[in-house]
C-alpha cells in the first residue's frame, strides 16, 4: 500500500450509553449500557489503520485524562502523534443510542479545536499521500481559516479527503468552496449532500443529481461517494453518469461511527491502488460489519472484510 494519511481531523472521547428510548423534555431514563472510549476523528483514523493504511494523527489533543485517553488508544492502532498536547483536556461527546440504533449527540470542546497553522506546517505531506479533514475544522473560527490556508499549499500529488460531516449546512460558503475545489475524495451523507446542493435526496433521481453537482465542484481528477445508509453508496466523478454500489442487507445494533468506517476503508482501499467503484464495495462491506457491533470505532480489519466479501 502506497501513501501515508495524515489525519488532521479532531479526535475526542465518546461516552456512549444505549437506551430503550430518549427520555421528553426534562425527563430521565436509565441506560442500560455505557462505555467511555476514544471517538470523533478516531474512528476513520482506526478504519484505515485496521485495512493497513500507514496513519499520523496530525490533529490537536489534550493534556490530562481524556488526552492521555487518546493517545494511548492511537498507539493501540499503531499511529503516530504528530504534536505535543496542548494546554488543555481534549473533548468529549456523549452519544445516546436508542433501540432503533439511532444515534443523539451531545458534544463538549476541548483542546483537539485548537490546531494551529503553525502545527499544519510541520506535517509535510509527500507525494501520494491523503490528508483527511472534516466540516467540524471548517466551522467559522480563525483556526478554520488556517486550515483552509493550509489546505489551499498541500503540493499538487497529495490527496485530500473530506467529510463534510453533519455540520455541512453551517460551513460558509467562502470556506466550503475553496476546500471543495481542492478536493480529491468527497465522502457525505445523502443530508449532507442536500445541505451542500438544495437538491433533496428523496426526489426522483434526487441523490444522482447531488451526486453529479458534487463531482463538479471537486478537483477534475476526484471522486465523490455518496453514503445511503444500508443502500450502499453512489460513486460520481466529474462528466461520468453517477453508479450506485449496492449495500449489504445486515441487523444493525448501532450505527455510531458507520459513516467514519466508510470513509476511512474507502481511503485505504484508493491507496492500494483499488478502483474507486472497487474501493466503494469494500467500505460498504466494511460499513456493514460496523453497525452490527456496538460502540464508535468498529471498523473491521482488512482480513475480516476479505472473508466478509468472499461469501457475497
Amino acid at each position: 500500500m502506497s501513501g501515508l494519511l495524515h489525519h488532521v481531523g479532531p479526535v475526542i472521547i465518546d461516552v456512549v450509553m444505549t437506551v430503550d428510548a430518549l427520555p421528553e423534555r426534562g425527563g430521565g431514563v436509565f441506560a442500560d449500557t455505557a462505555r467511555t472510549l476514544p471517538g470523533g476523528g478516531f474512528n476513520v483514523i482506526a478504519a484505515a489503520a485496521r485495512s493497513g493504511m500507514e496513519v499520523v494523527y496530525g490533529g490537536a489533543h489534550g493534556t490530562g485524562p481524556r488526552g492521555e485517553t487518546v493517545r494511548s488508544a492511537l498507539r493501540g492502532e499503531g499511529v503516530g502523534v504528530a504534536h505535543p498536547p496542548r494546554p488543555e483536556d481534549t473533548g468529549f461527546c456523549v452519544a445516546l443510542v436508542d433501540s432503533s440504533a439511532e444515534r443523539t449527540f451531545v458534544t463538549h470542546l476541548g483542546a483537539e479545536t485548537d490546531l494551529p497553522l503553525s502545527d499544519l506546517r510541520t506535517l509535510r505531506p509527500a507525494e501520494g499521500d491523503f490528508v483527511y479533514t472534516v466540516g467540524y475544522s471548517l466551522l467559522p473560527g480563525p483556526r478554520a481559516d488556517e486550515l483552509t490556508t493550509w489546505i489551499g499549499s498541500l503540493p499538487a500529488g497529495v490527496r485530500l479527503v473530506l467529510d463534510p460531516a453533519p455540520v455541512a449546512g453551517d460551513i460558509p460558503a467562502g470556506t466550503l468552496r475553496p476546500v471543495l475545489a481542492r478536493t480529491d475524495v468527497l465522502s457525505l451523507s445523502t443530508a449532507e449532500a442536500a445541505a451542500i446542493t438544495g437538491v433533496a435526496p428523496r426526489d426522483t433521481d434526487g441523490l444522482e443529481h447531488a451526486a453529479a453537482l458534487l463531482s463538479e465542484r471537486i478537483r477534475p481528477t476526484g471522486v465523490v461517494v455518496l453514503r445511503d445508509s444500508a443502500e450502499g453508496c453512489l460513486v460520481a466523478t466529474a462528466g461520468t453518469t453517477p453508479r450506485r454500489v449496492p449495500g449489504f442487507a445486515v441487523t444493525a445494533v448501532d450505527t455510531n461511527g458507520a459513516g467514519d468506517a466508510h470513509v476511512g476503508v474507502f481511503t485505504a482501499a484508493l491507496a492500494s491502488g483499488l478502483t474507486p467503484l472497487e474501493a466503494a464495495r469494500r467500505a460498504n462491506a466494511a460499513a456493514a460489519l460496523a453497525v452490527t457491533r456496538r460502540g464508535p470505532a468498529t471498523s473491521p480489519t482488512t482480513e475480516e472484510i476479505t472473508a466478509f466479501l468472499a461469501l457475497r
